[in-house]
């Protein structure tokens, strides 16, 4: 639950609901109803703000999950192959950065994560 990680880390950094918005430049109110979780779905733009002040990252604010996951970590061979090399390395010749590659990712992410906890 996105409300439950976003203060428990504002808590461990010691800041205000009134000091994150401040640092995050956000709405505190805004950041207040994310928090009692009166609003579910809160903005990437939203999340990646906040996400800074509290060192944390975008996709642990919506998963709880570190942004290297376990299989990844444990598999530290794998070996891109060549239809990966060659759309990354498209990408690079296209201006592609690897902060706009990680905000893309993160934007997936979030979509699919939206797409699996809609209230119907």
């Amino acid at each position: 639950m996105i409300a439950k990680r976003l203060k428990n880390l504002r808590e461990q950094k010691g800041y205000s609901i009134s000091e994150l918005a401040a640092l995050a430049n956000v709405s505190k109110s805004y950041l207040s109803y994310i928090e009692r979780n009166l609003n579910k779905n809160p903005s990437i733009h939203f999340l990646k703000k906040v996400s800074k002040p509290l060192d944390s990252s975008i996709e642990y604010l919506l998963t709880g999950n570190n942004q290297i996951d376990d299989k990844m970590r444990n598999n530290v061979e794998k070996v891109l192959d060549k239809e990966w090399e060659v759309l990354v390395e498209s990408a690079i010749k296209d201006g592609i950065d690897k902060d706009d590659f990680k905000e893309y990712i993160n934007y997936i992410k979030f979509k699919i994560w939206e797409k699996n906890n809609r209230e119907y």
